[in-house]
């Protein structure tokens, strides 16, 4: 389903070829179940697909983040430890693959030394909540997406 969608980079300038499957490696006693896009601080982070921003929230693990529904509500994008939003981001804005949500940081649990974003992907179920889904490995539909170019 992820594939469908045709999912770009997140991350300005990151090529396909460069990113690191770390899906499943373990943070504590649980699985990490996103990718995190090292990157240098302040570099810009794109919506990977069409679709609705659902919620902008801070947490004390993912800090900066942003949840975004694909079109059909049934995948849920996350992108966390975000330095800042883009300017005029705002809960319930459609935002077009390749728009600008924010910039790379390591806000919440992330080491100050190690700026990137985490990129997590939810299939929905049924009551479409933006906290809660099935994980689902971003990394082989990102591996063959293109590279976020801005709009």
């Amino acid at each position: 389903m992820l594939a469908a969608r045709r999912p770009i980079v997140p991350v300005e300038g990151m090529a396909p070829q460069a990113l690191r499957d770390n899906y499943t490696q373990a943070r504590g006693e649980a699985r990490h179940e996103a990718i995190d896009i090292m990157a240098p601080r302040g570099s810009k982070v794109f919506a990977v697909d069409d679709g609705k921003l659902v919620k902008l929230f801070k947490s004390v693990p993912g800090g900066i983040t942003a949840y975004q529904f694909d079109p059909q509500g049934q995948l849920a994008y996350y992108y966390a430890h975000l330095d800042r939003y883009a300017d005029g981001l705002k809960e319930g804005m459609e935002l077009r693959r390749g728009d600008l949500v924010g910039y790379v940081g390591s806000s919440g649990n992330a080491s100050a030394d190690a700026p990137h974003l985490h990129f997590a992907v939810f299939r929905l179920g049924p009551g479409r909540q933006w906290w809660k889904g099935e994980p689902v490995n971003p990394y082989p539909a990102l591996r063959t997406g293109g590279v976020a170019s801005p709009r």
